[in-house]
């Protein structure tokens, strides 16, 4: 350093220690880089660019302040840096006992750092979190959550309630995404331990939220809520309300995934009994009343998923909307996609919707007389959906409610510790009564003791209680004004597991009237209507009747198929059933002749000819009609077509007719037709009490008749 003559300090440097800084340098160069003389442009720009720092340090102009600021926050990063490692390290298992002083030193320097502002931040957000804002976008980590929880003993507060809220809603989002068919009556019992009246909105929330990612589980979740509608049904009128107005919704919108995800929701608490009837025939009519290929896909998954139950309850609203699918797949507006659809549909109708059961057993939890049906809800009106109660509220008289609840909850559970008390007091009372017997001695008892005190169990088998049970049933019809007031007091009785002998009686009953009374239709026509289990019973006992029709007298069986002839004609009962008739001379007599022949007229005297024959020749009933108009045979095709002709049905047999026209007929099959026909004839005329034996002769002779004109005029 040297001073000038004015006495300032030029910031020169000495030239003895710039040429010993140069030097050295160099020997470090020459010691770890081996520089080649290719690369002696880049040295030689080195020393260049440095020569020009130097100058602008020795420049007066040089402000060095900018150089200390920039220093100084050089040095407060690097304060920063050790402070966190500082910290990292006692967080960090112990270190060895040479490095125990320097560690200890240093953790008392970061005990003496203030707390930095981003952390008083984070406690601030928690409090206001449980205070005024929603948790749900601030984690609080466990340890502080139960310290909080310690801390806070007024439980009327603000945050008692706030807690209390966020660990309802945690445990009624766990147990709905719990829930399984196995474990469905389980987790009703939980959720009837948390105050679901309080979290109503957070429990029809997370069931439609659940729903809607895997709608595989609907009918799992219906069963949950049909146990919870049971007790307590506000919860289960406020799931239907909302999916009713998201229905509307996403109708307006045309959005379809959650159309149909509200439809099948709908569809399994329909199916579960939570709403009538008219809720998803409305719904269906609306999909249907301007058909796209979007409200049609929709409507064909609603009505997989429901027909069963909706033919079971409304065979009306059923055939209505099944006309109505059948009108929009001949019209052939819509997608070949949505018309693939449709005829799947109408597979699965065929096939008594076996791939799509109302009810499977393991998920019919809940008692018909337990059911609490909401036949208010229609989608004519407006519901109000609570979206208040998905939030947290601050609740005046919380400690209030929280008690009612509790009582509530014994009422449906019971008291858990009265049970445990009950059961120690009862282990106390056997181990006593143990050791008494252990310490008396006791006397011999000879064995045939055992036998003769033992209770000895008696089982009637004389079926006197069917007896009895057939007499009331008996004098019930006889004793009713009309079939409404029969099948009330009729279903009224305890007749779970007797239902077939309910209809072998209604049938019988029918039989032993001297003439046909309409009561016996109408009766079991509200049977079939009210449960489809009476469907297959009467179709079972329409098959034993038809078997063992030739065993009956005359005005029996005439009863019997003028009544079935209004289960179908009504169709209280399926076509199908028809498919244990089979016309041909093997296996008919005279008998069930007169009942086919009764069971078709009283049909077309109802419906008309044309409704008949159109019903006749519906594509959906054929294959059970296959043995009243056979084509295996030529010789079973000309029997049904005399026959139906003799009774004057004869429009019946235009299919077959036709069919026979053009079936390819061999020399040997005239000669035993011509045999046939006599020998039909013959046995026609044995049976006398039949009209169908002389048609099949005077046609004959006819033919005979017209073939000898014919001689005579060559």
């Amino acid at each position: 350093m040297k001073s000038d003559e004015d006495g300032q300090i030029s910031p020169s440097h000495s030239p003895e220690r710039v040429t010993h800084r140069d030097s050295s340098r160099d020997k470090y160069r020459s010691r770890n880089h081996s520089f080649s003389p290719e690369r002696g442009s880049n040295i030689d720009n080195y020393n260049r660019n440095r020569d020009t720092r130097r100058d602008r340090r020795r420049s007066p102009s040089y402000d060095s302040s900018s150089s200390d600021s920039s220093r100084s926050r050089d040095r407060d990063k690097r304060k920063e840096r050790q402070t966190k490692s500082y910290r990292k390290r006692d967080r960090s298992p112990p270190m060895s006992k040479l490095k125990s002083t320097e560690t200890s030193e240093i953790s008392n320097e970061v005990k003496n750092i203030p707390i930095s502002e981003k952390e008083k931040e984070i406690e601030n957000k928690i409090k206001t979190a449980l205070l005024n804002e929603r948790s749900s976008g601030v984690y609080i980590p466990p340890f502080k959550l139960a310290m909080m929880q310690k801390q806070v003993q007024d439980k009327s507060s603000v945050e008692y309630q706030r807690m209390s809220w966020d660990s309802l809603k945690k445990s009624i989002n766990g147990l709905i995404n719990k829930v399984s068919v196995g474990n469905v009556k389980n987790i009703a019992v939980e959720l009837f331990a948390e105050n679901i009246i309080r979290g109503r909105g957070l429990f029809c929330r997370s069931l439609m939220r659940a729903q809607q990612i895997s709608m595989v589980f609907t009918n799992v979740y219906a069963a949950l809520v049909a146990i919870i509608n049971t007790k307590i049904p506000e919860n289960g009128l406020l799931l239907l309300k909302r999916l009713v107005e998201q229905f509307k919704k996403s109708f307006r919108r045309n959005d379809k995934p959650v159309c149909i995800a509200s439809c099948k929701f709908i569809a399994a608490l329909f199916n579960q009994q939570m709403c009538g009837v008219l809720l998803p025939l409305e719904i269906l009519t609306l999909l249907l009343d301007k058909p796209s290929d979007d409200s049609v896909e929709v409507a064909v998954e609603l009505f997989k998923e429901s027909g069963q139950m909706i033919q079971s309850m409304s065979t009306l609203g059923f055939n209505s909307i099944y006309g109505r699918l059948k009108d929009i797949l001949h019209e052939g507006e819509t997608d070949k996609r949505t018309q693939y659809m449709i005829e799947d549909l109408f597979k699965v109708v065929r096939s008594g919707f076996k791939e799509y059961p109302s009810l499977i057993a393991e998920l019919d939890v809940v008692e018909i007389d337990d059911q609490i049906t909401h036949q208010d809800v229609t989608l004519e009106q407006t519901y109000q959906t609570e979206d208040n109660t998905n939030f947290f509220k601050e609740d005046k008289e919380f400690v209030q409610h929280e008690q009612e609840y509790k009582e509530f909850k014994t009422e449906i559970l019971g008291d858990d510790d009265e049970d445990e008390d009950q059961e120690d007091e009862d282990n106390e009372r056997e181990d006593n009564e143990d050791d008494d017997e252990d310490d008396e001695d006791t006397p011999y008892i000879p064995p045939t003791a055992p036998n003769s005190t033992s209770t000895v169990v008696v089982e009637d088998q004389t079926d006197e209680s069917l007896k009895n049970f057939k007499k009331t049933i008996y004098l019930t019809i006889m004793s009713s004004k009309d079939f409404e007031e029969c099948a009330h007091k009729l279903l009224k009785m305890k007749i779970q597991g007797l239902e077939k002998e309910v209809c072998n009686m209604v049938v019988q009953c029918c039989a032993q009237e001297k003439t046909y009374l309409p009561l016996y239709g109408n009766l079991a026509q509200r049977f079939c209507m009210v449960n489809r289990m009476y469907r297959e019973l009467y179709t079972e006992v329409f098959k034993e009747q038809y078997a063992n029709v030739y065993q009956m007298e005359v005005n029996k069986f005439r009863n019997i198929a003028k009544m079935y002839a209004h289960l179908f004609y009504t169709d209280a009962l399926s076509w199908n059933a028809l498919e244990c008739i089979h016309i041909n001379d093997n296996e008919t007599n005279s008998a069930s002749r007169i009942f086919i022949k009764i069971l078709f007229l009283e049909m077309a005297e109802y419906m008309g000819i044309q409704k008949l024959t159109q019903r006749m020749f519906d594509p959906d009933i054929q294959p059970a009609l296959a043995g009243i108009f056979p084509k295996d045979a030529v010789k079973n095709t000309r029997y049904s077509i005399n026959y139906f002709t003799s009774i004057n049905l004869g429009a019946l047999t235009v299919p077959l007719r036709e069919y026979l026209k053009n079936a390819p007929v061999k020399k040997k099959e005239v000669s035993s037709s011509s045999s046939s026909s006599s020998s039909s004839s013959s046995d026609s005329s044995s049976d006398s009490s039949s009209d169908s034996s002389s048609s099949s002769s005077d046609s004959s002779d006819d033919e005979r008749k017209r073939r000898r004109k014919k001689h005579r005029n060559e």
